[in-house]
């Protein structure tokens, strides 16, 4: 039997949204006709997002006017479920760092830097990598790069497979910490421990006894 937080939905299921490429534009935000179909579907079933960005660049996108985006979902999941919110209270996080270690974790991020230095493409901006709660982000051209210089990358990469080589030669080099890359979006790729990956969420919605759970992405 579903939870009782959720016994009043008609329909007693989950409903889980990617964010980027989903419900909104990769890193913009999303339509106040998209934010209102959710609220309609909210009436008859629980929703949540789960997105690979942190809980701010999320509320960024999903915000409408003041509102927070916690009290939109009754799920929130910022970086795949290691920052977890049921009905706008946090639960348990998991730390990248914690799990690593600060030495192996110094020598990986010492290592793409180096490599994104010497790498030859068209453009580069800043944030190279971006350091989040349970993962980092690696971007060969900069989080920085604007709308225009994201679509340019992404055509680039299509044909000249930076992001796939440089993947390759990662989970060569540091295949004993049990990393998982995962290409995504236009511009980088997510690094993270094996199993933490969207399905990650996952573990924090079993005690609710959905009937079925349904994940929408790109």
């Amino acid at each position: 039997m579903v939870s009782a937080d959720f016994a009043e939905r008609p329909v007693k299921k989950l409903v889980l949204f990617d964010v980027d490429g989903t419900l909104s534009p990769a890193r913009q935000r999303a339509s106040p006709e998209i934010i209102q179909l959710l609220r309609e579907l909210r009436k008859q079933v629980a929703i949540g997002f789960v997105g690979g960005s942190d809980l701010v660049k999320i509320s960024e996108q999903l915000s409408v006017g003041d509102i927070n985006v916690l009290e939109e979902f009754d799920f929130g999941f910022a970086e795949n479920g290691l920052t977890a919110y049921r009905l706008g209270k946090p639960l348990e996080s998991q730390s990248f760092i914690k799990t690593v270690g600060e030495k192996d974790y110094q020598e990986l991020v010492n290592f793409i830097l180096h490599y994104i230095a010497d790498m030859n493409i068209p453009i580069k901006r800043g944030t190279f990598v971006e350091f989040r709660n349970g993962m980092i982000n690696v971007s060969p051209i900069g989080r920085n790069a604007t709308v225009q210089e994201r679509n340019d990358f992404e055509a680039y990469d299509k044909e000249h497979h930076v992001r796939a080589d440089f993947v390759e030669i990662l989970r060569e080099k540091f295949g004993r910490l049990n990393l998982t890359f995962s290409i995504g979006g236009q511009i980088s790729f997510d690094v993270f421990p094996h199993g933490w990956d969207k399905t990650y969420c996952l573990r924090h919605v079993e005690k609710d006894n959905f009937e079925e759970i349904h994940f929408f992405g790109d």
